[in-house]
């Protein structure tokens, strides 16, 4: 060793766990200098040449088999290092079933397979595990290593299960600085043998170091251009100009009583169907703020699909294709916002104006480099599809305040304008509901729709292929979907007036049916978007100061007469199968964090019961902030451009996948027959002041509406020669649901609660799922 910073060559076999890793080893050993590698970046012949600058290597865990070369790269190889290459080495999971592999040991499947599961582990408490007191770990793993018949492998420690048996947890080398665990010590649930383990790797890979002479070499420009910058880093922002007058927000804060959110919309016109409308609303608690869209003729709408290299910006005048250039869409996005800082606008409230829409699945599994040609139709959703809001209306649901805004200059006279019309509706209003006692129903007529479910059997037969591929090792849990397409034969009955919205009236609906924290109605042409989502994904904070907060859900209770909260507990917090789901989530979700904020992530929450207006939800709450060390890399970002980043790297939801993200994407996109489109993407705001919100697109339907398409000059309403106005087509929706499959689930309950789901957005249409299924 030399007085350098110790550096760590940290190998990722593409698994979701790996930046939790770097940070336990960061926690461990004191100011080192992580580089992380994919297992088949480099040959160990290149390899061999760079060992010298390094430390010791930590081998990390990853999806599939020790005994299959493409699973493992370069792992194998490591093992067998020649004794001028020699360093010391610590695996994990896959990491230690490669060494005892390598050695002679047999490969077995475990009879019951435990993904997210906790195992006391007995240890000998010498070596990696010297003072180390009682070790409860996290395991995902479905193979396991049995040693007769290895050479020079000793075991550590074990675990007993009632199912499976012995099943071995730790071993060593007994001549060469090679130790690894089969369990996870960087998972958040994992208690005494984490940092612990670590810390003994460092003594004893420093020990072996020192007894035999190894120096390492000062890391210079050759080894930089190799490795590159160690973990933790923020990746830099697009180098963009930014606009050297910052937007003004003009608020006006108002207080009207009985002025509900439906109810502003119609008076900004949301039953013209013609026109685009947003709203991102707090239909329930824990919601508090309501984010309404007051669109214009010119407000800009951005839209993109997967493959293009040109973004559409088009607003009522015009469409216009401006090319991608350098950019991919992300970065394209933080350059837009870049320009349009906004400040001034009231602190307590998120939304001073921005960019409102939904980004798409498909855009998420595009940023893992997940390669499947698109499947062509005619319906294409744009994968993104936002518009950027001047003037909003916010709606608090805690102090009733209404916040007028704008970022449009000297736009008082509009702010006037609408602060007449708003307390005119409310007159309005209380006058109708003074003659009017019965509510008004915003229901369908009945026996107007044709549903297609998914085939139950086709859809049962994907569980149990699903199941294969978890008992194989690849992967803990698999998000399995499918779509249901309603089509609307006889839709609701316009109105005498021309400007009629159905869409409208089935959010409405929604809303009353299931009313939701995190719902929305965007109508952003060719897509209209129902939404009642119960998941937050991403939310951040303004700078400075920004904190970066996902809450994922996993585990549902449905309210009843008899589920109380104890109830809720015992089936949800009281469920190794709901736990383990949740747990998976929070770890795949704190090494996506980690990857873009640092090392400064924390579970806030984990697994915790809350209560919502129809249901029990199993909540985990992780955060994280940019490092000391990391601030001024941060500084650099403006305008909640981190936040961004954030969400780029986070897409697409884990909880919609499954862990590890980037294998568990690959089988479902075999194991279903569509893309998701619109479905499980992600729907919210990025404020142009700095903040941003977006939530799980769950509890959804939309449809494809080409009435109003965009050419590559203008705008063109009614252009589809088979429409007429005043004539109404029917109407063809789509419903998203699924769950997530693991070794434990039963086909029949996944069945059935992927029906449960799909009837909480199917009562929308005056329809029920057909007695049979």
């Amino acid at each position: 060793m030399t007085s350098e910073l110790p550096r760590i060559l940290l190998v990722d076999s593409y698994d979701s766990f790996t930046y939790n890793l770097a940070s336990l080893c960061r926690k461990a050993i004191p100011n080192s200098q992580v580089h992380i590698i994919k297992n088949d970046d480099i040959n160990l012949a290149d390899l061999q040449s760079y060992l010298p600058y390094f430390s010791a290597v930590i081998v990390g865990p990853g999806p599939g088999s020790p005994d299959v070369p493409e699973d493992v790269g370069l792992v194998r190889d490591l093992w067998n290092l020649d004794d001028p290459h020699l360093l010391p080495v610590f695996g994990v999971c896959l990491g230690l079933q490669s060494l005892a592999l390598e050695h002679g040991a047999t490969l077995r499947r475990l009879s019951v397979v435990k993904h997210g599961q906790v195992s006391t582990v007995e240890h000998t408490g010498t070596d990696i595990f010297k003072g180390v007191g009682p070790v409860d770990a996290v395991r995902y793993h479905s193979l396991h290593v049995e040693l007769s018949g290895a050479k020079n492998i000793e075991e550590l420690a074990s675990t007993h299960d009632v199912e499976n048996g012995k099943v071995v947890m730790a071993i060593r080398h007994a001549t060469r600085p090679f130790w690894a665990v089969q369990y996870h010590p960087e998972s958040v649930l994992t208690r005494g043998g984490g940092i612990e383990i670590m810390l003994n790797f460092w003594r004893l890979a420093c020990a072996w170091s020192s007894s035999h002479g190894r120096v390492t070499r000062p890391w210079d420009q050759m080894a930089d251009g190799v490795f590159g910058t160690p973990w933790p880093y923020i990746r830099p922002p697009p180098s963009t100009p930014r606009t050297n007058t910052p937007l003004a927000s003009s608020t006006i804060k108002l207080s009207i009583p009985g002025l509900s959110a439906p109810d502003i919309c119609e008076v900004l016109g949301v039953d013209d169907d013609s026109s685009p409308f947003v709203m991102l609303e707090s239909a329930a608690q824990p919601g508090r703020f309501t984010i309404i869209g007051c669109l214009t003729s010119a407000s800009l709408r951005v839209t993109y699909s997967i493959g293009d290299s040109f973004i559409h910006l088009a607003n009522g005048e015009s469409c216009d294709q401006i090319d991608l250039g350098s950019h991919d869409v992300w970065s394209w996005l933080t350059s837009f916002m870049n320009k349009r800082k906004v400040i001034g606008g009231s602190p307590e409230i998120p939304f001073w104006g921005g960019l409102i829409g939904y980004l798409s699945y498909e855009l998420g599994v595009e940023s893992l480099r997940v390669s499947r040609e698109r499947i062509h139709t005619e319906a294409r959703h744009p994968d993104v599809n936002l518009v950027f809001v001047e003037r909003s209306i916010v709606l608090d649901s805690t102090s009733g305040n209404i916040y007028l805004q704008s970022i449009m200059e000297d736009d008082d006279e509009w702010l006037t304008e609408m602060v007449v019309q708003l307390h005119s509706a409310a007159r309005n209003y209380s006058t109708y509901s003074s003659f009017n006692t019965s509510p008004s129903s915003t229901k369908a007529r009945p026996n107007t729709s044709t549903v297609i479910l998914p085939d139950r059997d086709h859809y049962r037969s994907r569980i149990n292929m699903a199941k294969e591929y978890l008992f194989a090792g690849e992967s803990y849990e698999l998000c399995l979907t499918a779509n249901t397409r309603i089509t609307l034969n006889d839709p609701l009955a316009p109105k005498a007036s021309s400007t009629y919205s159905p869409s409208w009236q089935r959010y409405k609906h929604l809303r009353e049916l299931n009313p939701a924290p995190h719902a929305a109605y965007l109508r952003l042409h060719p897509t209209t978007l129902l939404a009642s989502s119960p998941e937050r994904f991403l939310s951040f904070s303004r700078s400075p100061g920004a904190t970066y907060q996902l809450r994922p859900i996993k585990g549902t209770v449905r309210k009843g007469p008899n589920i109380t909260r104890a109830v809720a507990e015992k089936a949800l917090r009281g469920s190794r199968k709901e736990v383990a789901e949740n747990l998976m989530i929070v770890d795949l979700i704190r090494h996506d964090l980690h990857g873009a904020v640092g090392e400064n992530v924390e579970v806030k929450q984990f697994c915790t019961v809350e209560e919502y207006k129809t249901v029990w939800q199993l909540v985990s709450v992780i955060e994280g902030k940019p490092a000391d060390d990391a601030d001024q890399a941060a500084s650099h970002y403006a305008n909640g451009a981190l936040g961004w980043e954030v969400l780029r790297r986070s897409l697409p939801p884990g909880s919609m996948t499954g862990a590890p993200k980037k294998r568990s994407v690959e089988i479902l996109r075999q194991l279903e027959d569509e893309e998701r489109n619109v479905y499980s993407g992600v729907f919210g705001y990025w404020c142009a002041g700095g903040g941003g919100d977006w939530s799980v697109t769950i509890r959804s339907c939309f449809k494809y509406d080409d009435r109003y398409e965009c050419d590559a000059h203008s705008w063109t309403k009614f252009n589809n020669p088979d429409f007429y106005p005043g004539v109404h087509e029917p109407e063809h929706w789509v419903i998203g649901a699924g769950g997530a499959i693991t070794a434990l689930s039963d086909p029949d309950a996944e069945w059935d609660e992927m029906l449960a789901k799909l009837q909480s957005v199917l009562r929308v249409f005056g329809a029920a799922v057909p007695r049979g299924h």
